[in-house]
């Protein structure tokens, strides 16, 4: 199965990030999620198989090797946004974190994670059926937010994708910590892009290097890894 691993047609409003800058997508519904989900639960409680991996394994390795040279502690709090099969969650496992949460709005996506994450016995991991659009009270205080995918699947949205976006960017705002780190891996939005996105809040503190490919005499990535630092909170005394 193929997930966003291409960049998708822009509409009539050109290369910005307005509000047609995407046409919409089933990929952008939660019914089609659900249902590959499902598929995917089937397939590995029959076949053991784990299903795809986003942007690749090494989209994993990029980001724990960026974590392990910034010396994140291990105890670290992280959230993965959009989790889906819970695969990053056990590479991180793996590498020896030991704070770690998912969130999928879609509850065959947890239940698959759930499935995998015991076979590999790692019991430690938390899981919920969350929607980052709409958080539960309880999930803040985070020091690492990652996203790889999720955020070009809620820019597909056939029902106002533009106010999804904002939805996302304050959603963010409210489970990371000031000075925490947020890691976004896109396939849909180029650098320039996802900066005006993530202006508000936001820092933004280096890209990471992905794969490049060249057409037509020009260079380019089909994935974009950046990493953003959450703005420390001004003192209300500062702002008057």
């Amino acid at each position: 199965m193929v997930r966003l691993h291409f960049r998708v047609p822009r509409g009539s409003a050109g290369m910005g990030s307005g509000e047609n800058a995407f046409g919409p997508s089933v990929l952008g519904t939660k019914e089609h999620w659900d249902a590959a989900y499902e598929r995917e639960l089937q397939h590995f409680q029959e076949n053991r198989d784990i299903g795809e991996i986003w942007f690749g394994e090494e989209s994993m390795v990029r980001l724990i090797r960026w974590m392990k040279k910034q010396k994140i502690p291990l105890d670290s709090s992280v959230l993965d946004i959009g989790t889906g099969n819970g695969i990053l969650l056990v590479e991180l496992a793996k590498s020896g974190y030991t704070n770690l949460t998912g969130i999928d709005y879609s509850p065959s996506a947890i239940t698959l994670s759930e499935e995998i994450i015991e076979e590999q016995g790692l019991p430690n991991i938390k899981l919920q059926v969350n929607d980052f659009l709409t958080p539960s009270a309880e999930l803040l205080g985070f020091q690492i937010c990652i996203d790889k995918g999720t955020f070009d699947a809620i820019s597909l949205n056939p029902d106002n994708a533009a106010a999804k976006r904002k939805q996302y960017v304050e959603s963010l705002c409210r489970v990371l910590n000031p000075e925490g780190f947020f890691l976004i891996t896109s396939c849909n939005w180029t650098k320039e892009e996802l900066l005006n996105e993530f202006r508000e809040g936001f820092d933004f503190l280096e890209e990471l290097p992905t794969p490049t490919f060249c057409f037509g005499g020009k260079t380019g990535n089909s994935v974009t890894s950046l990493v953003f630092q959450r703005k420390k909170l001004r003192h209300p005394s500062l702002t008057n």
